[in-house]
């Protein structure tokens, strides 16, 4: 019994061995278990005319014909139907998106000139020239060797289909490696056209070993997603500091310009200029998007200018800083203040990982000329002038950025700046709703509600409860810190983090996906993981004095993720382990039990395979079943896009009386779910209308094919007997044959015509395919039920106390206050049937 039940409810591995070769006979493939027996002869008959075992071994070529189980043919079927089209590579198109990056990608980079020498300064006092040029090196190094070295030449080409970000890489690397905790992963996913799966040959020895490794434990795969979700929770922290230091630089400008205008003016200012910001990101970014790279073009432009004009006028010969023994002075005269001064020189490298980040909206060969031609550049010469500034007014440290402008300039400057420090902000906070929405599509966030501001670009979405969390957050951390020093202190440890985090998954990625030497591989991590360190020390150093609010976000996010994570993987496998046996529905007929009555039931489930245990409950509750029930599985795959055409996998549950089917909806972490019901519920059953006409042609193939090998047996036998070997001629047509039907139906190729018998090709004839098609229609206008699960989880008596914590009552307090299934799948209320159920883990 519980083997049948393994073969019904799961995939079976079916190893077939010939005697001899020829097309894979060896090979071995997954099928589902109602392809086992579906219209065999029984063996009675086979019996009688001798031929059991000769019929076994067809058995076993029918069963081994097709390479997948029916979702894989249905795979390879669609794969391929929606050509990706490459990004225009054309040398005006690269500099057009190479100047919108500007307005998107550099905002929080470009405005780090108005605060790093203020906070290095505060912690080193100018005594000499070897404090200022030991300052500016470190400065110049730094921005060559992260930003430029590391993300611009390195980091950039470990994106995944062209998507950037933390999530970016985990998915990657979860497409070479099962490293996701979830485990929902089928042979269908591959054949998904973005999938690319494509391993190294030179180095497939260590691929292949690295792959096992993270496989085989699981405390690795733990510690990988720890890694990933703390690496999230720091951006999410990032969303907090970022509005909160670049408005209060840009305003702290008014201070000395307005007399009177002092700590508590500026608070307020401040937050009156972040309530404003944040209350417009209701409306999207769309209308106003087309402003950003403009003025943040006149920005960098300003930055440039006034670096010349603090060069020319106060001391040129600031540029012998180049020279990086003034790092070594800078240390030997300062020591503890300088590796103090560490965290705010750090500074000059935040949104660094901006750019890696939103490599999705643009290419890398924009987001490369950019930097090099014009960001980078841009920087060195805003940093040489400030420095030149401090050689002749050393006392001028504290507000370096707006001493050093000139004074016929400031309010143009002042007004740039502004503008710039809340464009800064603006991509910070868009950041953060990217990255809350891709944790939610791999299952490690609660649901919360998404609007999104544009019909045309999937990217732009408003996530209004962390929207108010992060205008919430950033007013205390203003009315608190009251400084940009103390919030700068808190916003290098967030910065560095996300950095080393980067710089472990690119380092994974290197060795199990690139064709990479290894000792250029040990380079990567060894230099610019050192440098982070080194950083990173100096950061943490600065707790008491700010540094433990990042610390402290990030935990919280840490644990609301992992939770979340931790409680979801729990509830999907105890569905798994609690799914219904087929001989259950077997002994209740093709009525279920009940009375059918016309109609489509579709019950929402996490299984990928097997019936939910959840159907059970609805079976005892309801009276009369729809006549047509489909089991949807909304599935997250780790792709950043799935293609329309390749989104909906169906396979028959049970015999064909009983009009039962999965179906496999699959969405990548970009994709935005914006359909409503109707239009799901339209291209749910034109794809079961496909697949219904797809599985008609397929089982016409085999009978026939079947009936003219039957007759081979029969005239061959003699032969059998003597040779022992039948069975390995294989069978001349291929049943994954190439078709592509189009709405009408369209006949195969002519080389297949001319072979297969007109019963095969008149599919559409067929009486059966026809009555069930005609009774998918009457369904369909009967109307739609949403059969709908709220699956609670309990951790169980003698569990640990720590579990127990987590399960029934963080767990629990998330899932209570979450967005409910029903809002997230835009499912109307009048057609829901819910039914709960607890599982005990």
């Amino acid at each position: 019994m519980e083997e049948e039940d393994k073969i019904e409810e799961s995939s079976v591995r079916l190893l077939g061995s010939h005697s001899s070769g020829g097309g894979g006979g060896g090979e071995s493939r997954w099928v589902d278990g109602s392809e086992l027996d579906s219209e065999s002869p029984p063996w009675s008959v086979l019996e009688e005319i001798g031929l059991r075992d000769g019929y076994g071994s067809m058995r076993r070529r029918l069963v081994k014909r097709p390479k997948y189980d029916s979702l894989d043919v249905e795979a390879m079927e669609i794969a391929g139907a929606s050509g990706h089209h490459a990004k225009d590579v054309s040398i005006w198109h690269t500099l057009a998106l190479a100047f919108q990056t500007l307005g998107v990608v550099y905002g929080d980079m470009g405005t780090s000139p108005l605060y790093v020498f203020s906070d290095v300064f505060s912690k080193v006092r100018i005594e000499s020239e070897v404090d200022v040029l030991g300052a500016l090196s470190l400065v110049m190094y730094t921005i060559t060797l992260i930003p430029l070295a590391k993300y611009v030449f390195v980091v950039l080409k470990a994106n995944d289909n062209g998507e950037g970000g933390t999530f970016a890489l985990y998915s990657l690397i979860s497409r070479y490696a099962k490293v996701n905790m979830l485990p929902n992963r089928q042979p269908a996913d591959e054949q998904i056209s973005s999938f690319k799966l494509k391993l190294p040959t030179p180095e497939l020895e260590r691929a292949l070993n690295i792959k096992e490794i993270l496989e085989r434990g699981s405390s690795l795969k733990t510690l990988l997603l720890l890694l990933v979700l703390m690496g999230t929770s720091m951006i999410i922290g990032d969303g907090i500091l970022t509005p909160a230091i670049s408005v209060m630089s840009a305003v702290s400008g008014l201070q000395d310009e307005i007399p009177g205008f002092g700590t508590n003016a500026l608070v307020i200012v401040s937050i009156v200029l972040l309530v404003g910001l944040f209350s417009i990101q209701r409306f999207g970014t769309g209308k106003v998007g087309f402003m950003f790279a403009p003025i943040l073009a006149l920005w960098f432009f300003s930055l440039g200018c006034i670096g010349i004009y603090n060069l020319v006028k106060h001391d040129i010969s600031v540029v012998r800083a180049f020279n990086p023994i003034y790092i070594f002075l800078f240390f030997k005269k300062n020591s503890r203040d300088a590796w103090s001064a560490l965290g705010g020189c750090v500074l000059c490298v935040t949104g660094a990982e901006a750019m890696f980040a939103d490599l999705g909206h643009f290419t890398v060969r924009a987001i490369q000329i950019a930097f090099t031609c014009v960001v980078f550049p841009c920087l060195l010469l805003a940093y040489m002038g400030q420095a030149a500034y401090l050689m002749k007014y050393p006392e001028s440290a504290k507000k370096i950025f707006y001493e050093s402008v000139p004074e016929s300039l400031f309010w143009p400057v002042f007004i740039v700046a502004t503008l710039a420090a809340m464009i800064a902000s603006q991509a910070m906070i868009s950041a953060t709703f990217s990255c809350v929405k891709q944790s939610m599509a791999l299952g490690c966030f609660p649901r919360l509600k998404i609007v999104h501001t544009s019909r045309k670009l999937m990217g732009q979405i408003y996530v209004p409860v962390i929207n108010w969390f992060l205008m919430i957050m950033c007013i205390i951390v203003v009315s608190i810190f009251r400084s940009t020093t103390d919030i700068a202190n808190a916003y290098g440890i967030a910065e560095v983090g996300v950095m080393l985090v980067s710089t472990t998954l690119v380092t994974i990625v290197m060795l199990l996906i690139w064709q990479t030497n290894l000792l250029l591989v040990l380079c990567f991590p060894l230099v610019f993981g050192s440098i982070e360190l080194i950083y990173m020390s100096a950061v943490l150093s600065k707790i008491a004095e700010g540094g433990w609010l990042p610390l402290v976000f990030a935990i919280c996010f840490l644990c609301v993720m992992y939770t979340w994570n931790y409680g979801s993987v729990l509830k999907y496998q105890s569905e798994v382990r609690e799914k219904i046996s087929m001989d259950f529905l077997l002994d209740l007929g093709s009525t279920l039990g009940t009375v059918r009555v016309p109609g489509i039931g579709l019950l929402y489930n996490e299984l990928v395979q097997g019936i939910p245990s959840i159907f059970g409950q609805f079976l005892l509750s309801l009276p009369a079943m729809q006549s047509t029930i489909v089991f949807v599985c909304i599935k997250y795959v780790p792709v950043p896009v799935v293609p329309l055409e390749e989104r909906f996998l169906f396979r028959r549950v049970g015999p064909k009386d009983y009009h039962m089917f999965r179906c496999v909806a699959r969405y990548g972490y970009k994709d935005v779910r914006k359909e409503d019901h109707h239009a799901f519920e339209q291209l749910l059953v034109g794809s079961l209308e496909k697949f219904l006409r797809r599985e008609a042609q397929d089982l016409a193939l085999e009978r026939n094919l079947f009936e003219s090998d039957f007759d081979s047996v029969s005239v061959s036998s003699r032969d059998h007997e003597a040779s022992g070997s039948y069975g390995t001629e294989e069978l001349k047509i291929p049943l994954m044959h190439d078709r592509r039907f189009e709405e009408a139906g369209t006949s195969a190729s002519e080389e297949t015509a001319s072979i297969l018998p007109s019963s095969v090709m008149s599919v559409d004839e067929d009486p059966s395919l026809e009555y069930e098609l005609s009774a998918l229609r009457e369904a369909m206008e009967s109307g739609f039920t949403y059969l709908l699960a709220h699956g609670d989880v309990r951790a169980k008596k003698n569990s640990f106390f720590l579990k127990k914590l987590v399960i029934n009552y963080f767990y629990a307090f998330l899932r209570r206050n979450c967005r409910a299934g029903t809002a997230n799948m835009s499912v109307p209320h009048m057609n829901i049937l819910q039914v709960g159920m607890t599982y005990m883990v």
